[in-house]
Order: structure tokens, then sequence, then C-alpha cells
């Protein structure tokens, strides 16, 4: 950082009576925080609207793998996150297939919870509770509703299994489509009759509907009908591609344009910026301040698209089963998000925010009050 930068970030921190320490946190080589950096994560609820879990998804892998969740959490700083795991990573082609991968992965995360002594929270309450008691917890969560197969009374059978958070689409369209998929060519004019009835039943039920991965159209039609304002759990401005231009290309079908971000703020929705394309954690948070320009601070979130646990990769499966999605690549972990990374994930964010101008109220609201104020809302009956 240069010297007149630092020295500005120092002043602005000694102007709140804040105590801060010589060596500037995110320069540490070990364990060390920040007084004012861990006291703000320690104050507020965090959340990843998005992070991936691997889990076996056939039968004969079940219960998978024993990895350390509370751990990875613990580490990262975050109270909790938004637990997802996707059926289509491999081609679904049986009737019932879907819905027996959902079943499986499911039943594998049950497993992995329970060797972890963690619960799932339900309702905003338990996230509250939770975080008051230094507990990790988790916010159960699918990405894509392929294993309804046309079925709307398996939302109810995913409720009654602790799912409290419903990606409406994925990367493939369901065996009955529930609307256009944002890196598809349009096919059924926006969300469909069936997507539609999805997100009523989520609305009766208490499940917080996400749109990622939809269609501009998608999400305009949707947001005709929900009862409550919707998440968009993982993306970022289409205006913010980072510096990778291969990168740039494959994502830029992914990201969210000024205009479509404002509809959704304007309906009372949430927004996650996901950690790609940021190289660093500075420009992370210089990501997540060009969204909060353009929809304001009550309607950003993170949402990282990482791993907080280790990839699984099915012995049965292909490059496109779970885990096996190329492997671990870089920037694919949470906690060890950006390159020389020396602490967990939120104190990294909580830092980096901070260093871009965020008071410590504005950090509370993107680093997980947002999604909270949409949980509630969601799951309150």
């Amino acid at each position: 950082m240069h010297k007149t930068n630092r020295r500005r970030f120092l002043s602005t921190i000694a102007g709140t009576g804040a105590f801060v320490m010589a060596k500037p946190f995110w320069s540490w080589a070990g364990p060390e925080i920040d007084p004012r950096v861990a006291a703000i994560v320690a104050g507020t609820i965090g959340i990843d609207t998005h992070n991936h879990i691997d889990v076996p998804l056939d039968s004969e892998e079940l219960p998978g793998p024993d990895a350390d969740l509370a751990g990875e959490l613990k580490k990262s700083g975050l109270s909790a996150i938004c637990m997802t795991f996707a059926t289509d990573y491999k081609r679904n082609v049986q009737p019932g297939e879907a819905y027996q991968r959902f079943l499986n992965g499911l039943s594998a995360m049950d497993t992995l919870l329970q060797r972890n002594n963690m619960k799932r929270s339900l309702n905003l309450a338990d996230l509250r509770s939770a975080h008051k008691d230094k507990r990790p917890t988790v916010i159960q969560s699918v990405e894509g509703s392929h294993f309804l197969e046309g079925k709307l009374d398996r939302v109810g059978a995913a409720y009654s299994r602790g799912l409290r958070h419903l990606g409406l689409l994925h990367d493939s369209d369901a065996s009955v489509p529930l609307g256009d998929v944002y890196t598809h060519p349009p096919a059924f004019g926006g969300l469909t009759p069936f997507g539609a009835d999805v997100i009523r039943e989520c609305n009766r039920l208490g499940i917080l509907v996400d749109l990622a991965h939809a269609s501009n159209d998608t999400i305009d039609a949707a947001l005709k009908i929900a009862a409550h304002p919707v998440l968009i759990s993982h993306t970022g401005l289409d205006t913010r591609l980072g510096k990778n231009p291969d990168m740039a290309r494959m994502m830029r079908p992914r990201l969210i344009s000024k205009e479509q971000a404002k509809i959704v703020a304007d309906a009372g929705g949430v927004i996650g910026v996901w950690t790609h394309l940021a190289d660093s954690p500075l420009e992370f948070a210089q990501n997540i301040r060009a969204m909060v320009e353009v929809t304001g601070v009550d309607h950003v979130a993170i949402g990282t698209d990482t791993k907080l646990t280790p990839a699984y990769r099915s012995p049965q499966s292909n490059p496109g089963g779970p885990g096996g999605r190329g492997g671990s690549r870089p920037g694919e972990r949470t906690n060890t998000a950006w390159t020389d990374q020396q602490a967990g994930f939120y104190y990294v964010v909580v830092d980096a925010l901070l260093r871009n101008g965020f008071s410590e109220e504005e950090i509370g609201k993107i680093g997980g009050g947002n999604y909270c104020r949409l949980f509630g809302a969601a799951t309150k009956l």
C-alpha cells in the first residue's frame, strides 16, 4: 500500500476512537488480528450466501467425506454459510434420478453436520441464537430445482428435510423447466408456469427464493409474483471484468447489468457479490463498492461461489462430477480465496471493506445483515 494511502486509512480509523495496532492486519504473516477487524467480525452475523459443500450424489458413495466444516467455518470468521450443492453436475437421464441425487446429497450433509456437531438454521431466530452462542451453523440450500421433476409436492418434502434457500435454476435445464437460464438462448419466454408455481409454494412454506442463473426476463417475471424480496446469491456487475481476459469472457454472461441490479434492488432484493474476477481482497471490496453505488448498501451481500471444505471427486465421476470440475483451482477454497491469504475469509474481507471506506454499520449490512432481512421475511410464517 502506498504510504499516503496507508496514513489516510490509519487516520480514518484513529478518528473513530478505535485502537489500531502499528502493523496493518492485511500485511501480517501470522494469526494476529487488528482489534477493530476482530470486533466487527465478532459483532456482525457474517454470511456467505452461496458456498458449495461437495458431497456424493450416488447412493453407493454415502455417507461421504468427513470434512472439518466447523473448523473451516470458525477459521473463516463467518457465522454461517448457505450450504449448497447441485444435482446436475452429472446429467440426469432417468426419471427420478435427480430426486434421488437430491436426497442422497441431503443425507450426506446430514452426516457431515452430525460429525461436526452442527445444526441447520431454519429461521432467523436460529441464526441469531447460533451467533450469540458462537456456534457455527448453516442454511441449507440447493442450486437448481432439477429434483422437482415437475412435482410441486417435492418442495414441501425438501422443506421437511431442512431446505430454506432454493436456487430456482442452475447450469442445465430441468426436465420440467422453470425458466430461462442466463447462459442459454431464450427458450421459455422467461419464467415458466411451473417456475411460478414453485415460487408461490416457497413463499407459502417459508423458503427463500434465489434467482441466480436466471435470465433478465425470468427475474422480471419472478419479481411480479414473489410475495417476498428475492436473492441473487452470486454474481457481479458486468462493468467489473477483472484483469484476466479469458476469465472475463467466460464469466461475462453470468454478470448482472446496472439496470437489472437496480430492478432487483427496487423490489427489495439483495445481490451477492462473488470473489470471481477479483485478484485481491481490496479488488473484491471495490467490486462490492461498485454494486453498492448502483443498488444502495441495503441490497448487497457476499456470495463467494467458493468451497469452504475440500473438493470431493466421485470415484465414478467424469470431470463434470462433484469436485471434478477441474479439481482444486486457485481461488476455489473460501479461506484461501486469494494468493498469500494469511487469515480467514471474513477477517480479510472486513479489513478490505474498511480500507475501502465502508463504515462498521455498512459492513454489518453487507456482511450478513441484508441477507438476514430477506431470510427472516421468507421464513417467518
